[in-house]
């Protein structure tokens, strides 16, 4: 019995994992029938089980400071300012030729660090996700009552889902240059894929003293909510740290402008119906902008490389980060005159109150290169064909409204057709920013074949009476003769 006693003391103590050194045979050969091994290797087994654990509870911890931390930016309302240049939300990869050396030559200073940052990616999003897990909770919580909602990543909010820096990271191949799709004043457009398979355009925002901020806010306020098949979509943001980013729907076909400057051959791609196509699309979503929405909403930025093209020749109106909101009664908003050099209305450019008329006169400048094939400004050309409006108003002065029309259009229109499409392009540059129609008026030209401007209803003798003085003088012989044989009214 007193042997028995010890023993069993021993194997409790084995069994308890406290056995004493002085214990070691009771307690290895108790260790081999409790463990199934050698003591020292049961001892390391527990060490190594015990360090795992360890580890997994600090992950988790780690996992949750991060998702306390990366909250998403208040989106108030704020002044936008932002430099002159601009970038298409989205440009597709069936580009032509030139537009790729185009990037390629503006993406020069770029291309240097592109392998750089590909390899230090990973270590951005580590490095965002780490600032934003520093902040401290008092704040955090500010922002998140700024914050319209409670937002986690890879919540739906209404108008878009919030995505993380890791998931865009994937998805753009860690931002790298091979999927750069567009570039400009304010940020880099990649290509990307997402988990589910759908292919998006990422803006990453360039941040120029909190500028990536602005336009974030300004391009959430504008466009948020707006559904519209003429207007690129926006389908999400990332906000985390510093980074500001914006997805949108992919436009596979790339801008206007590289369909129209672009090395295309001697006959475009663009027929003269495909042009109206465009046209008109482009028109109904501005319309939608300005008539559809409230408040309204007025894009300021409205040229060639804004206007992005499906594989159907479809257009949608992008690039929404030097957008104003119209607040309810207010005609006119004053601001820093921001644009491309000739697309901005001369009233805009000289007092600074922006409207709806300045982007009809913008509009009216990118009907006019549909038409023409021609840049708004080209240095290149002679001294009284540098800006487009001016040149195409001495065109038609002159009556030669059949050479305006690009040279590689394989097939012109009718004249009927191209005197009602001229017109209209006069309406928009009227220099009296009250006659210029509005966005949905321009629209119902562009279908109907109606004439843009008033003629009286006059018998044959008054018609003849009519003097060669009291002719408009911007119009062609063409364009009077087919407004005699019709009788419409003006749209105003």
């Amino acid at each position: 019995m007193d042997a028995a006693g010890p023993a069993s003391a021993a194997a409790a103590d084995v069994g308890s994992g406290s056995g004493a050194p002085a214990d070691g045979a009771g307690a290895g050969s108790k260790a081999s029938l409790v463990l199934g091994m050698p003591a020292p290797v049961a001892a390391g087994a527990a060490a190594a089980l015990a360090a795992l654990v360890v580890l997994a509870a600090v992950a988790v911890a780690a996992y949750f400071a991060r998702r306390r931390g990366a909250r998403p930016p208040s989106l108030s309302r704020v002044e936008h300012a932002p430099s002159s240049s601009a970038s298409g939300s989205g440009s597709g990869s069936s580009r032509p030729e030139s537009s790729a050396r185009k990037d390629k030559a503006g993406g020069a200073d770029r291309g240097a660090g592109a392998a750089e940052a590909c390899a230090s990616s990973s270590d951005v999003a580590s490095s965002s996700a780490a600032a934003s897990s520093l902040e401290s909770p008092v704040k955090r919580k500010a922002e998140a009552v700024r914050f319209a909602g409670e937002a986690a990543a890879g919540v739906e909010m209404g108008w878009g889902r919030w995505y993380e820096l890791a998931e865009l990271e994937v998805a753009t191949g860690g931002f790298c240059a091979e999927n750069v799709v567009g570039e400009g004043g304010y940020g880099t457009v990649y290509r990307g894929v997402l988990a589910g398979g759908e292919v998006v355009a990422v803006k990453d925002l360039f941040d120029h003293k909190g500028q990536a901020e602005k336009e974030f806010k300004v391009e959430v306020e504008a466009i948020g909510k707006v559904r519209h098949k003429h207007l690129v979509g926006l389908i999400g943001y990332c906000a985390e740290g510093p980074k500001r980013m914006l997805l949108y729907e992919f436009v596979e076909n790339g801008n206007l402008e590289q369909w129209l400057h672009g090395d295309v051959g001697p006959v475009s791609p663009l027929t003269w119906d495909i042009r109206m196509k465009i046209a008109i699309g482009t028109a109904k979503g501005i319309a939608y902008l300005h008539e559809g929405l409230e408040p309204k909403v007025v894009h300021r930025d409205i040229k060639s490389s804004n206007i992005l093209l499906d594989k159907n020749w479809n257009p949608k109106v992008s690039d929404f980060g030097m957008a104003k909101v119209l607040g309810t009664g207010s005609s006119y908003v004053t601001t820093r005159v921001m644009g491309t050099f000739g697309y901005v209305a001369p009233e805009y450019a000289s007092t600074g109150m922006l409207n709806e008329s300045s982007d009809v006169y913008s509009f009216g400048v990118l009907l006019m290169e549909l038409v023409s094939g021609r840049s708004p400004v080209d240095y290149n050309r002679p001294a009284g064909e540098v800006n487009l409006a001016e040149w195409f108003r001495g065109m038609v002065g002159s009556r030669r409204v059949e050479d305006l029309v690009d040279p590689r259009v394989a097939a012109p229109p009718p004249p009927r057709v191209l005197n009602r499409v001229l017109l209209v392009c006069l309406r928009c540059i009227d220099a009296d920013a009250h006659k210029r129609p509005r966005m949905g008026q321009i629209v119902h030209m562009l279908e109907g074949d109606e004439f843009p401007f008033r003629t009286e209803h006059r018998s044959p003798r008054a018609s003849h009476r009519t003097s060669t003085g009291t002719r408009p003088s911007l119009l062609s012989e063409n364009v009077v003769a087919a407004a005699d044989d019709s009788d419409k009214t003006m749209w105003r």
